[in-house]
């Protein structure tokens, strides 16, 4: 876990407790994260499993590694260090979005096993359930769909510390969730994610 520089700082208990914030949305907060490759298909189901939500009446917010990393997390490169500090702080705030009582759609390569479990880790310490989604895709298949034309140039050299390229990535070993998204189509993806959360209380009564 990452040292804690600030002193003289204390919790602030307040009067609204998770139970009463879920009775109100008619829902149990939650974080789905996405790990797999670059073009594994990962933040295309996230998108259509937000929308999929919303018109079942649940809450939901997607947080996306390019879209944070024009954000909160700009000023971090593709070092391991940077990688891990990217995480952490996604960690972080997808947490905070879980105790709200809303569903987390968490994309981010994150590549590394042990910054994985440390999120998944944030969360067990505050009993919020962590769902690690395992968008399997194939490097030679996400590498012929290069959306963003990124293998391409980390084939020229253009790129370094490209994950699947010149970094590894290390694929989930138990993943709560195991989509194959070469071989099944993104309304499987969603439904089989939402038979899941169903099962697992997430989505209330409705």
């Amino acid at each position: 876990m990452t040292e804690q520089k600030a002193t003289n700082v204390h919790w602030h208990e307040g009067k609204v407790d998770r139970d009463a914030r879920y009775e109100v949305l008619g829902q149990k907060g939650g974080t789905l994260w996405f790990t797999g490759l670059s073009g594994s298909g990962k933040s295309t189901v996230a998108v259509a499993l937000e929308l999929a939500l919303l018109r079942r009446g649940k809450i939901a917010y997607r947080l996306d590694g390019d879209n944070v990393r024009l954000g909160i997390n700009k000023n971090l490169g593709f070092s391991a260090e940077d990688r891990k500090e990217n995480i952490r702080r996604i960690g972080e705030v997808s947490k905070l979005f879980a105790d709200a009582g809303v569903i987390v759609l968490s994309s981010f390569i994150s590549p590394y096993r042990e910054d994985r479990d440390m999120v998944r880790a944030l969360h067990d310490a505050d009993n919020l359930p962590f769902l690690e989604i395992y968008v399997d895709c194939p490097l030679a298949e996400a590498e012929r769909r290069d959306p963003k034309g990124l293998y391409k140039k980390a084939r020229a050299g253009e790129i370094k510390n490209f994950t699947g390229i010149d970094d590894p990535y290390e694929a989930p070993l138990k993943p709560d969730l195991h989509l194959h998204s070469e071989k099944m189509s993104v309304q499987d993806e969603v439904e089989l994610i939402l038979e899941d959360l169903q099962k697992r209380g997430l989505l209330g009564k409705n």
